[in-house]
């Protein structure tokens, strides 16, 4: 193809049009589990199903993308399975919502069949957006894998597991203080709590003692609990309350005895050592409560107002209107010891976004710590890495310390407890479907559990329940356990920890080997991306300002391994302009003919052949293959991004081009067919390298330059090797020519800086002459003085080793040898002798006042550090200065 056909600039979104439906087409994102070829799975972590794109989904599936397509091209079968998850309670309160806004209804109104009914109704309208929002991105997913958590397959796998759990008496049912959100009326694990730093109060309050005599202090951050208090505890040992312990305080409002207990759990030093204890409303009073047989006395609601057990003062009121209301009452009473400002932790509903309420529940939980035993010795024995390696600790931290999981939510919208209770006798009978006859007393009713399971339940069987577990499929016995999972180090208790955990339990082998933790995305203030801060670009307008290509290249590119990633639309201009360099090369080689034969394999080359510049780029190429190789395999994407850019952007563009463009209009046809063959397999292996990447770019200039024939793809070109010692010597791109050339490169650099220094036009030829340090230096640049010339764009070159200036001259000093631009008839020598006169004045004042200042002791001791620093350091670049404007005044003499 020529460059006539090529356009002045790539069109991201031609490309894109015209690539991902031929690429989803002819199949190449389709595994079979029949295939001989090694498997590469992942399991992309499944999206809520009434999510849209954001970044860090761009991030999180541009590295699993990456994966992907490096590993197919490393001639593995490859099996990435989508899906979406159907998020319990995100997805019925956007559903509720719609309800009463567009129909007055609430959920109750519809009745559970019919509310259910509407959820799937909008599911199916909405809820596949971010899927196809996620082809736009370029993934290689199979989406004829694609897989909803609520799917029947996945639906039996989870009514398996607690069947199977329950059954080794790993779910059980109990009345258990639970974090409770007011909000979606719902139990919530503890993982699904996020606690701030508030600022609030600490109430001191005056319990009396019953039988006269005093009174105790206790302290709260939640006055509105003492209508449930059962006791008030003291520490065994503290000798203050000795003689109270099992005698009785009167509540006051309430006007209810309650017990002085004595327990462990009470710190002695904190406030009066007397602490309320409300079992109902508090997990560490809960545990108290039971070691001392005290009443549980709920006095909540489940929407966060009080209930009648409150009392009639305080029956229908919201939680904080009762606290203030209690407070008051107790001033009234006389009962208030002091009140305190006091910052403490609060934890809030993820989704609600509201306080948490700590209630006492019946709710289904799974005992945990027979679970994360097994999961702690994966990570311990290396069958589970993390990167960064840092997060293991986390995830260790977690499991020793596991609680048990609450699994029950009070929703509709989600996995049915499969839990029946017999309408005779109460018995529970847990089962896949409703049983014909009770166990227990051949009763034939039976009511199912109101309650669906915590969306993480089904989440946590992803990696195999996709495959059909618990059936013995062919895939799952392909592709389980998957290689490598990528995600956010937020869910890895949520998640991550648990997968391992069922991984283990259910398919007796971990779920994956690697977990590669992302960075979390900030704006430039440091910021973390936020639609309610408004500062959360959509990234589909990125892609169509940008392409896709770019954004992935740039959100790679500035996202170091384990920090967070500092984010703008603007830096996206990275990544375009990265596409337009490689697309502008090639366009330019297409004008130079057809595509070389043999570019894939320079066996049939020798040294003689070659020029120095062919050489060093081939011995570049090589390490930049073994580099970004290695970068992939360790999971260090900033860096593969990195070592593109500098070998393309830095090497090939900047030096070996410019350096071959001296030869494609040569006469010397043989020494324009090499140049030309070493352009096309740099290139072709280059775009190979980038493809997993840069996807769509790479994939058009590669069927442009004709590496491939049309109804063919990169896709299924084979990854780059490295070419071995012995094929590089035999090219003679060693290490040592590859240091002679760079050595070069610097002595062209002196060069393009004393043009820069006289500022002498970039259109105009100069005379150069190169003073090597020895005559080995000197033959080898005379090796290709073309190039050199070219590079220099000079009008002359000498190599001359004894060569000394006379009369004006620009000097540059270098490794290698020292280049000299004659400056006669080039630059007007007394104007240019005014001007650096004028330059050297004027920096002979600065440095002056920058030497009054930090001779004066009172600015260097009462500055701020930062500030002498930066003056320190500016007065050490005027003398640098200085010294570079006397030198320039001495070359003119």
């Amino acid at each position: 193809m020529s460059d006539q056909q090529m356009a002045k600039a790539y069109s991201p979104a031609d490309a894109e049009k015209k690539w991902y439906p031929e690429w989803e087409k002819r199949g190449y994102f389709s595994a079979s589990p029949d295939s001989a070829k090694a498997p590469y799975t992942i399991v992309i972590p499944p999206p809520n199903v009434t999510g849209i794109l954001h970044l860090g989904h761009v991030l999180n599936n541009t590295l699993q993308d990456i994966l992907v397509r490096f590993e197919k091209m490393r001639g593995r079968e490859i099996c990435w399975v989508p899906g979406t998850d159907h998020a319990g309670i995100a997805t019925q309160t956007k559903v509720e919502k719609v309800l009463r806004e567009t129909e007055g209804l609430t959920r109750r109104d519809l009745g559970r069949e019919e509310f259910l009914k509407r959820v799937w109704d909008w599911r199916e309208q909405y809820g596949g957006t971010i899927i196809r929002q996620l082809r736009t991105l370029g993934t290689a997913c199979d989406w004829e894998r694609e897989r909803f958590t609520l799917d029947e397959g996945l639906s039996n796998a989870v009514r398996d597991v607690f069947i199977r759990l329950y059954e080794k008496g790993l779910v059980y049912k109990g009345n258990r203080i639970i974090n409770w959100c007011p909000k979606s009326r719902t139990a919530l694990s503890d993982e699904e709590v996020i606690y701030r730093e508030e600022q609030g109060s600490l109430w001191h309050f005056r319990y009396p003692y019953a039988e006269g005599g005093g009174h105790v202090v206790v302290a709260t951050t939640r006055p509105e609990t003492m209508l449930g208090d059962s006791a008030v505890a003291v520490h065994p040992d503290d000798g203050r309350y000795a003689d109270r312990i099992g005698k009785a305080v009167t509540l006051p409002i309430v006007g209810r005895e309650i017990p002085v207990v004595a327990d462990g759990f009470v710190d002695p030093a904190f406030g009066t050592g007397a602490v309320k204890v409300t079992p109902a409303h508090d997990p560490n009073d809960y545990e108290c409560g039971q070691r001392n047989n005290l009443p549980m006395i709920n006095v909540m609601n489940d929407d966060g107002t009080m209930n009648a057990t409150a009392g009639d003062e305080f029956d229908g009121m919201d939680r904080y209107e009762c606290r203030e209301a209690v407070v008051a009452r107790m001033q009234q009473l006389g009962l208030v010891e002091k009140i305190e400002d006091h910052i403490h932790q609060v934890g809030y509903s993820e989704r609600g976004d509201v306080p948490v309420e700590p209630r006492l529940s019946d709710q289904w939980f799974v005992s945990m710590k027979q679970l994360a035993e097994p999961a702690l010795k994966a990570a311990a024995d290396g069958r589970v890495r993390f990167h960064p390696e840092r997060w293991v600790k986390t995830y260790n931290h977690w499991l020793e310390n596991i609680r048990d999981w609450c699994i029950s939510r009070q929703l509709w919208w989600g996995h049915r407890i499969p839990a029946y209770y017999c309408q005779g006798c109460g018995e529970t009978i847990v089962a896949k479907e409703t049983p014909a006859t009770c166990p227990k007393c051949d009763g034939q009713e039976f009511v199912q559990d109101e309650d669906v399971l915590d969306t993480w339940f089904s989440s946590w069987l992803w990696p195999f329940s996709v495959f059909g577990w618990p059936e013995d499929t062919e895939s799952l016995t392909a592709f389980y356990p998957t290689q490598t999972l990528v995600t956010g180090p937020d869910i890895i208790f949520f998640w991550v920890a648990r997968m391992i955990m069922a991984g283990l339990e259910f398919m007796g082998d971990v779920p994956f080997k690697d977990v590669y933790l992302t960075s979390i995305i900030r704006d430039e203030t440091g910021r973390k991306l936020s639609k309610t801060l408004g500062n959360s670009p959509n990234p589909l307008d990125v892609i169509d300002t940008y392409g896709a290509d770019a954004l992935r290249f740039t959100i790679i590119y500035i996202a170091p391994t384990g920090q967070d990633i500092c984010y703008s639309n603007e830096k996206c201009e990275i990544g375009r302009n990265f596409a337009n360099k490689i697309w502008n090369s090639v366009r330019f080689r297409l004008a130079q003919g057809p595509l070389s034969e043999n570019w894939a394999d320079l066996e049939d080359l020798s040294a003689d052949l070659l020029r120095p510049d062919d050489q060093w780029i081939l011995a570049r190429l090589a390490d930049t293959v073994a580099h970004v190789t290695d970068a992939l395999e360790k999971f260090n994407f900033a860096e593969l991004s990195r070592l593109l850019y500098e070998f393309m952007w830095n090497e090939f563009c900047a030096w070996y081009l410019e350096s071959a463009k001296a030869f494609f209009n040569t006469d010397d046809e043989r020494r324009k067919v090499v140049t030309l063959r070493v352009f096309d397999h740099a290139m072709g292996t280059f775009l190979r390298l980038l493809h997993p990447l840069m996807p769509f770019v790479t994939e058009e200039l590669y069927h442009q330059m004709g590496f491939v024939a049309e109804d063919d793809s990169i896709m299924l070109a084979p990854w780059p090797e490295r070419a071995s010692e012995e094929a590089l010597a035999k090219l003679g791109a060693t290490p040592q020519l590859a240091e002679r050339v760079e050595a070069k490169f610097e002595l062209i650099r002196g060069v393009r800086n004393i043009r820069a220094t006289y500022t002498i036009p970039p259109n105009q030829r100069v005379a150069v002459v190169l003073a090597p340090i020895d005559d080995k230096m000197a033959a080898f640049l005379n090796l290709d003085t073309v190039s050199l010339q070219s590079l220099l764009y000079a009008s002359d070159v000498v190599i001359d080793t004894a060569f000394r200036p006379q009369g004006p001259t620009g000097a540059a000093v270098a490794a290698a040898g020292t280049a000299y631009v004659p400056l006669a008839g080039i630059i007007d020598v007394p104007v240019e002798k005014t001007r650096l006169e004028k330059q050297e004045k004027e920096t002979l004042g600065f440095m002056k006042r920058a030497e009054s200042k930090l001779s004066n002791e009172r600015f260097v001791n009462n500055a701020p550090d930062d500030v002498v620093e930066l003056e320190r350091t500016r007065l050490a670049e005027l003398k640098e200065k200085l010294q570079r404007i006397r030198e320039q005044v001495r070359s003119l003499s």
